[in-house]
């Protein structure tokens, strides 16, 4: 397997550490978000966004560009900041998040903001959004990729194994599927809500090729995506594990801040640990 490049991992590291400090600051600036899931699945758009896909900030509408689809749209902030130093997005506008008049909404708008394929945020539909693309791709011979990042506690719905399905039987091997795998939702441990595992195994017997990787390691997510598709006329699906709230200490593993406003001495705290990075 060919080794990823040392420089490639420390600019990727860099960067991700950039999105933090942004994402801390845009939270403090609106009073509300979504801070944990965010958190969890920056290291994975960044390596999206400056490594793997194939986009031009200069074109956003370029019609050979890859697409993203991020299901779990309320995690935009994620998506927003590296949006913001891929050069798609002002940082001015950044720190609009979520006040009044801004474009930056809870949810990513695709109307209101280039680079956004998608509107997203009512949970168990990106999957589908991106099955739609990506059989639009092979009926019109495009090579685009089309990427869908979900998050674990989405993938209890009934529409997300539906969209499985279709795709498996239409052999979108142009399709990938990402799961955040940080094993916490809304109301606590997803193991404690509605068990996933063996999660694995569910997608195989959907017919998906499957790998596991640690979502905050840059050479595992690298090789990964480098890889696809895992198997010809099979979409493939890549699960991350990931850290809930990943990088601020508090947050870390906490249910609690799956939807918590960054106020206060979380505020300082926060903004002191990504800037000590």
């Amino acid at each position: 397997m060919p080794k990823v490049n040392n420089e490639k991992i420390k600019e990727l590291v860099k960067i991700s550490k950039k999105a933090r400090q942004l994402m801390v600051e845009a939270l403090i600036r609106a009073g509300c978000g979504h801070p944990g899931g965010a958190f969890s699945s920056v290291d994975l758009m960044t390596a999206l966004y400056f490594s793997i896909m194939k986009i031009d900030p200069k074109n956003p509408r370029w019609e050979e560009r890859d697409r993203f689809i991020l299901s779990k749209g309320h995690s935009s902030v994620a998506l927003y900041s590296i949006l913001c130093l891929r050069g798609f997005l002002k940082e001015e506008t950044l720190f609009t998040f979520r006040q009044d008049g801004s474009v930056l909404s809870g949810h990513p708008d695709m109307h209101k903001v280039l680079g956004i394929e998608a509107s997203t945020g009512s949970l168990g539909h990106g999957l589908s959004i991106g099955v739609g693309l990506a059989l639009a791709a092979k009926m019109d011979k495009a090579k685009y990729k089309t990427f869908v990042l979900m998050g674990d506690g989405e993938t209890q719905e009934g529409s997300v194994w539906e969209a499985a399905m279709f795709a498996h039987h239409y052999k979108l091997d142009n399709l990938v599927g990402i799961i955040d795998r940080n094993m916490i939702q809304i109301d606590g441990h997803t193991e404690e809500i509605m068990s996933l595992e063996p999660y694995k195994a569910k997608w195989e017997a959907f017919g998906w090729q499957v790998k596991e990787i640690n979502g905050h390691n840059y050479p595992q997510i690298i090789r990964a995506f480098r890889k696809i598709p895992f198997k010809s006329r099979k979409p493939s699906l890549v699960i991350a594990r990931t850290t809930k709230g990943k990088g601020i200490s508090f947050m870390e593993n906490n249910p609690e801040w799956h939807g918590k406003a960054l106020k206060d001495e979380y505020a300082v705290k926060a903004r002191c640990e990504v800037e000590c990075v």
